[in-house]
């Protein structure tokens, strides 16, 4: 059926007929998403059977208004398939198209009304028009559902686009980044979001001239193509605002510059620089930063260079599509699930913690109780296993990272992932994508030297970027390990010297010297570039993985590489800690923090000059921190002798609390202290016990620094 015979058709029909309606916006769906009309009709098609679903599922507010609707969208459709285009004028047509079908076709074609306006002058008022609008008649109700399916459609696309550039003739990478275009070209013009379709048509259509050897795909092909998917990103961001919002669409900077790269694309041209210069207004300073670019690839070579010298040995990984029965379920929704479960198991604890079972005269009810608290901890370990989600998106939108840094950098960069499969809370997921991208970014950057001096050096002009998740004693560890220069203690020492963070570095191990990193303002980078070397940075990335109860450690070797070793609790909701006594006080420390426990010996302890109280261990001086002092708790033990010392730190950098006793390990829900009390110095959040009393979950870093400022009260 073409357009003709759909308004022939359409002519003959009434609201009753609803099975030839039906008939009739399935062909016109076909024509629009097909390419099977040209692409200036293909909004106005999309338009029609829009509207002639409405008809159909008898939601159309005005039936005869609605068949008036459809008549002239379909007119429109084809009065754009016979209008002739220069082809300079290409973009202007689109661009006006796509307002007019947002608008409900209401506005003229510019072309049609005047062509003898020069394109210069076109052009400029082409790029006027800064805003769209959602259609009157857009489906609210399934534009979050699109947004999220399209969102993953970029994902797939962007992990295959790296996939290609490392293969070129991986066919299926091109179907797949191909399929994905498509069909958010396809939805969004079926939508009335005609921008989105305008620029998905052009992506595809470059991708189209690949898959049919046309063209090779070569880097400048492969940039214009990774900026295609960013910019969609951008674009479906606008959509999410106008949903959300009064309806405006918001047009991304730099989207008809991109869009005329796409339509001009010359491969010819890619050796002069030109497409770069083209694709200037888009740099990585305003969307890369903007928008987040999950990516999927196990082994990357980012480069200037056409092909890396061990490409050859890079494991090839398929872009595969998860084939599992999923629901999508509310993320509050979930959330407010797992809080309600919290609250049983905090429930169940306080009821198996009465008195009148530990009396033991109620058998029967405390085996019930029993086999109840079995239930709950099954039904707490599967709602929290719900909101787990692996690395892989975390892990794969660094390759992208990685891809562009080396290319501004003038490096070559193997970067592989191991371990993306393990799996963190969603919450945070978010907390830990930000310290990483600064982290990565500073691996390329500063770490890994440039392909001559690493030659010069011995080493293989590609350096290497290695990202790797396990699990360890309960935690999850992320290490990103490279093998560049390396940290120099000398000049990390100076740079400290000179900002007044130390006054020289006697007694400070390479672990105390090389988190000087992490101070505010705190680099070493000899010139600043528009990647990194402002000193801004690593102070967020520690407090960012501090509020998730994180902590980093850095080893390192001059000329071997750096390893940051990331340690993680697998989720927030859930602590698993030691509950121990300070007096009449009970506090409960995060494992991951937790070395040893001991009782000192008399010989053990001392005093040390400038440092204070100190325990020898193993060679080894600890400071030793009084909670008591600290929190200002009575009745608690006043000498190390009587009492327990934790050892506790972060790093090589460990501290010795002391405890009066330890009261066992415990799994806790965490909870916030509230609005009411705030921030409160030391403490991370609290959690009730069984026997309904609050334990406070020590922040042992904040504890440790704020114990290296506190003075001791006169008489304790």
């Amino acid at each position: 059926m073409n357009l003709d015979d759909a308004a022939t058709l359409l002519m003959q029909l009434e609201a009753t007929d609803t099975a030839d309606l039906a008939t009739l916006r399935e062909a016109l769906t076909d024509l629009a998403f097909e390419n099977r009309v040209p692409h200036r009709a293909q909004p106005f098609v999309a338009r029609a059977a829009r509207v002639l679903g409405t008809i159909v599922n008898g939601t159309a507010a005005d039936i005869p208004a609605a068949f008036v609707d459809v008549g002239n969208a379909i007119e429109e459709a084809m009065r754009a398939s016979d209008g002739s285009v220069a082809p300079g004028d290409r973009a202007v047509a689109r661009s006006v198209d796509s307002a007019a079908a947002a608008v409900g076709a209401s506005v003229p074609v510019f072309e049609l009304a005047a062509p003898n306006v020069p394109f210069e002058q076109k052009r400029s008022l082409q790029h006027d028009v800064g805003v769209d609008q959602l259609p009157d008649d857009a489906d609210r109700d399934l534009l979050p559902d699109f947004i999220t399916e399209s969102n993953e459609c970029v994902v797939n696309a962007e992990a295959a686009l790296l996939q290609l550039e490392e293969f070129p003739d991986d066919e299926e990478a091109v179907n797949t980044v191909f399929r994905a275009f498509h069909t958010v070209k396809g939805t969004s013009a079926f939508l009335g979001l005609s921008r989105i379709a305008a620029f998905a048509h052009e992506a595809e259509s470059l991708l189209s001239r690949v898959r049919d050897k046309e063209i090779a795909y070569t880097k400048g092909c492969a940039d214009l193509s990774l900026r295609s998917a960013d910019m969609l990103k951008a674009l479906l961001v606008s959509a999410e605002t106008g949903l959300n919002g009064d309806g405006r669409l918001p047009i991304p900077d730099g989207y008809h510059e991109l869009l005329d790269a796409l339509a001009a694309y010359d491969p010819t041209r890619d050796a002069n620089g030109v497409t770069r210069a083209i694709l200037a207004p888009t740099a990585s300073a305003g969307l890369d930063d903007i928008f987040p670019l999950p990516l999927a690839a196990a082994t990357s070579i980012a480069s200037t260079a056409p092909a890396a010298t061990n490409t050859g040995t890079a494991t090839k990984a398929r872009v595969e599509s998860n084939a599992d029965a999923t629901i999508r379920v509310r993320t509050d929704r979930l959330d407010r699930l797992i809080d309600m479960v919290g609250e049983l198991v905090i429930a169940q604890s306080m009821i198996a913690g009465d008195e009148l079972f530990g009396a033991g005269k109620q058998h029967d009810l405390l085996r019930k109780v029993t086999h109840a608290s079995k239930i709950v901890r099954e039904l707490q370990d599967l709602s929290m296993s719900m909101r787990m989600v692996p690395l892989r998106a975390t892990f794969q939108k660094l390759t992208r990272v990685v891809r562009d840094t080396a290319s501004k950098a003038a490096k070559t960069v193997q970067f592989v992932t191991d371990g993306d499969d393990v799996e963190i809370d969603r919450n945070m997921v978010d907390v830990l994508s930000d310290p990483l991208v600064h982290m990565v970014r500073n691996a390329v950057d500063h770490g890994v030297e440039g392909p001559d001096e690493r030659v010069a050096n011995g080493k293989p002009r590609v350096g290497v970027v290695r990202l790797h998740a396990y699990h360890a004693s309960g935690n999850v560890v992320v290490e990103l390990k490279d093998d560049g220069r390396g940290l120099h203690r000398d000049k990390i020492v100076k740079k400290a010297i000179e900002k007044g963070l130390i006054d020289s570095d006697k007694g400070m191990t390479d672990s105390d010297v090389f988190n000087l990193i992490f101070a505010p303002g705190f680099s070493t980078a000899e010139q600043i570039t528009d990647i990194s070397g402002r000193g801004v940075g690593m102070d967020v990335v520690r407090r960012n993985l501090e509020t998730i109860r994180g902590r980093i450690d850095i080893t390192s070797a001059p000329g071997k590489g750096t390893t940051f070793a990331i340690r993680l609790p697998l989720t927030l909701a859930v602590t698993d800690g030691m509950l121990v006594r300070v007096g009449n006080e009970r506090f409960i420390v995060p494992l991951t923090h937790i070395h040893m426990s001991f009782r000192p010996e008399p010989a053990m302890l001392s005093t040390v000059v400038g440092r204070g109280e100190v325990v020898l261990l193993r060679g080894e001086l600890l400071p030793i921190i009084r909670l008591h002092r600290l929190f200002d708790v009575s009745d608690a033990v006043q000498s190390p002798l009587d009492g327990l010392l934790m050892i506790v730190g972060d790093g090589d950098r460990r501290t010795a609390l002391l405890v009066d006793d330890l009261l066992g390990q415990q799994q806790v829900v965490a909870k916030t202290l509230g609005d009411g009390l705030g921030k409160v110095p030391g403490v991370s959040g609290g959690a009730i016990l069984g026997d309904g009393r609050v334990g406070l979950i020590l922040d042992v870093t904040e504890t440790v620094a704020l114990a290296q400022s506190h003075e001791p009260s006169p008489g304790r």
